[in-house]
C-alpha cells in the first residue's frame, strides 16, 4: 500500500537521504532588546503614557508622575507585584494581560497587551528601577543598560528582596535615571490628558503635585452610539466656537479600552478651516493596535468596519456645521437688509420727489423696521373718540405686502415709508434666476445670484450691495419706462444714503 507523503516535504528534501536531525537555537542579541526600546515610540514623552497605563491596569487609584530635569518618577498606589508577578512583568510578549484582561479590583479593562512598554524608557535614560510591594513581599530590579549590553551571556536582571516599608502600601514605583533626553512639563501633561483614561472611576494622576483634569470642550455636542459584528463604537463630538478653533489640534481622538491610540481626520481635512473646530474622541475596543500603541492595524477587518461607522458620524457632523453657518449667514443677511433699509429711508427723506410711496415724513421709519411682527400695528393719523368715555372707532389695519416664500428660511424684512410698508425678502431663487425683481410693495433678491454669493463674503460692500438692488427697484417703481432717469435717480439715492460714512 503507496503510503502518503508528510505534506511539509519539499521534493529537493525528498531526493535527499537525510543522515540526522537537529534543531537550531533562535537568539536575538542584547542589543536588539534595547533597540526596540529606542526605536518603539516617535517621542520619548510617549513613555510617561505606558508607564501611567500600567499603573491604571494594576488597579491604581494614585499615580504620581514627578518630572525632574535629571529623574523621572512614576508611583502608584496600586496591587504592586509579589515575585511572580515581577518575574513575569520583564517577559518580553507576555500574555498575561490578554488571559486576565480585566483588573481584580475595579475590572478595568487592561490597556497593556505585548509587555514591551516598559523598554521604550531606555530610549530616554539610561538605567531603570523598579520597587513594588504586594504584602509581605517587597523588592526592587535595576535595569541598567550598559551593564545590560557588557554581559553578554547572562540574562537576569539584579533583584534585591527588601523589607515592606511600614509606611508605604502596595504599589510600584518607576524611577528613570541617566537621562539622556529633556522632558518639558507640559508638553508631558498633553501626553497624558490625550492617552491616559483619566475619566475613569477611582483613578486620579498628579503631575508634579497637580491633578491633570481630563480634556474637555464647550460647543455643540453630538454623541453616538454605533456597532458591527466585532463590538460597538461610541463617542461625543464637539463642535467649539471659532474663538477655541486651533488649526494645530485637529482630528477625533480614536480609543482603545480608555487610551488615545491617536487622532484621525476621517476625510475631513478637505473642509478647510472648519475642520479645526471639531473635536471630541470615539471609542473602539476591538480596534488592533500596532505594538508601538500608536495606529492600527489598517487592512484588517476590525478597521474597515469602524471606518464604514464613522463615515456616518463624519456626515452628521457635516450637516450641523453646515446648519449652524446657514444661521450665521441669516444672522449676517438680516443685519445687513435691515442697515440698508434704514439708509435707503433716510435717503428718500433728503429726496422726497424720488420716493414712489409720497413724501417720507422726518420721524417715521423709526420703528417699523424687522420682522412682520416688528410693523408698526393700525393706521397712522386715526380719530381719536370724540368723547373721553366712549369707545375708540375702529381703524382699518394696513395689510402687509404678501411676500412668496420659496424655502422656509427665506429673511424678511418690513420698514414702513409714510403710509406704505415695503417688504424685502431674501430667499432662494436658483443660480440662474434673476438678481432681484420686486412685486407691488415686495422687493424679491436672489441669495443664490453669483454676485450676491461673492458679495456676501465681504462684511463692508455686503450692506452697500443690498442697498443697491433696494434703490434699484424702489427706482423702478417710481418711473419704469425711463431706464436713464430711474438709474440717475438711484446713483442719487446710493450716495445720500452713504454720505454719512
Amino acid at each position: 500500500m503507496k503510503q502518503n507523503k508528510p505534506a511539509g516535504e519539499s521534493a529537493a528534501a525528498n531526493a535527499m537521504n537525510v543522515k540526522d536531525r537537529k534543531s537550531l537555537e533562535v537568539v536575538v542579541h542584547k542589543r536588539h532588546i534595547v533597540a526596540i526600546g529606542e526605536r518603539l515610540y516617535a517621542e520619548s514623552v510617549e513613555l510617561l503614557r505606558e508607564l501611567v497605563n500600567n499603573a491604571y491596569d494594576a488597579d491604581a487609584e494614585e499615580v504620581h508622575v514627578t518630572v525632574a530635569p535629571d529623574r523621572i518618577e512614576v508611583r502608584d498606589d496600586g496591587t504592586g507585584m509579589d515575585e511572580a508577578g515581577l518575574q513575569e512583568y520583564f517577559v518580553i510578549g507576555s500574555e498575561d494581560k490578554v488571559i486576565h484582561a480585566r483588573s481584580p479590583r475595579f475590572h478595568r479593562e487592561r490597556i497593556g497587551q505585548f509587555g514591551i512598554g516598559k523598554f521604550a524608557s531606555l530610549s530616554a535614560a539610561s538605567r531603570f528601577e523598579v520597587v513594588t510591594r504586594r504584602g509581605r513581599f517587597a523588592a526592587r530590579v535595576v535595569f541598567d543598560k550598559e551593564d545590560w549590553e557588557r554581559t553578554r551571556g547572562v540574562w537576569r536582571l539584579p533583584c534585591e528582596i527588601l523589607e515592606p516599608s511600614a509606611e508605604r502600601g502596595d504599589g510600584t514605583t518607576v524611577v528613570l535615571s541617566g537621562l539622556t533626553k529633556s522632558f518639558d512639563v507640559e508638553q508631558a501633561a498633553d501626553k497624558i490628558r490625550e492617552s491616559v483614561p483619566l475619566k475613569a472611576s477611582h483613578f486620579a494622576v498628579f503631575l508634579n503635585g497637580r491633578r491633570l483634569a481630563p480634556r474637555s470642550y464647550t460647543g455643540q455636542k453630538i454623541a453616538f452610539l454605533d456597532g458591527c459584528r466585532f463590538g460597538p463604537v461610541s463617542g461625543e463630538v464637539v463642535i467649539v466656537p471659532r474663538t477655541q478653533a486651533d488649526p494645530l489640534d485637529l482630528g477625533i481622538e480614536v480609543k482603545v479600552k480608555g487610551a488615545t491610540i491617536k487622532k484621525d481626520l476621517f476625510g475631513m481635512e478637505t473642509w478647510g478651516p472648519a475642520v479645526a473646530r471639531v473635536k471630541g474622541e470615539v471609542h473602539a475596543n476591538f480596534l488592533p493596535i500596532t505594538s508601538d500603541r500608536g495606529g492600527f492595524v489598517t487592512d484588517s477587518p476590525e478597521y474597515q468596519e469602524f471606518l464604514a461607522l464613522m463615515e456616518k458620524v463624519v456626515a452628521v457632523i457635516r450637516r450641523k456645521l453646515g446648519k449652524e453657518a446657514d444661521r450665521r449667514e441669516d444672522l449676517r443677511a438680516g443685519r445687513a437688509v435691515k442697515e440698508a433699509l434704514q439708509r435707503v429711508l433716510e435717503a428718500l427723506k433728503l429726496n422726497p420727489d424720488f420716493s414712489p410711496f409720497g413724501p417720507i415724513p422726518a420721524g417715521d421709519g423709526e420703528r417699523g423696521i424687522g420682522g412682520g411682527a416688528a410693523v408698526a400695528k393700525g393706521a397712522a393719523g386715526a380719530d381719536p373718540a370724540e368723547d373721553g368715555g366712549g369707545a375708540k372707532p375702529k381703524t382699518k389695519r394696513k395689510r402687509n405686502p404678501a411676500i412668496k416664500k420659496i424655502t422656509p428660511n427665506a429673511i424678511v424684512k418690513r420698514i414702513r415709508f409714510g403710509d406704505k410698508v415695503v417688504s424685502v425678502c431674501l430667499d432662494h431663487f436658483g443660480e440662474s434666476g434673476p438678481e432681484c425683481f420686486s412685486e407691488g410693495n415686495a422687493v424679491y433678491v436672489n441669495r443664490d445670484h453669483p454676485l450676491f454669493v461673492r458679495e456676501s463674503r465681504k462684511p463692508g460692500p455686503y450692506t452697500m450691495y443690498i442697498a443697491r438692488l433696494l434703490t434699484q427697484e424702489i427706482s423702478l417703481m417710481k418711473e419704469n419706462r425711463n431706464p436713464r432717469a430711474a438709474f440717475n435717480r438711484q446713483s442719487k439715492l446710493l450716495r445720500d444714503a452713504f454720505s454719512r460714512d
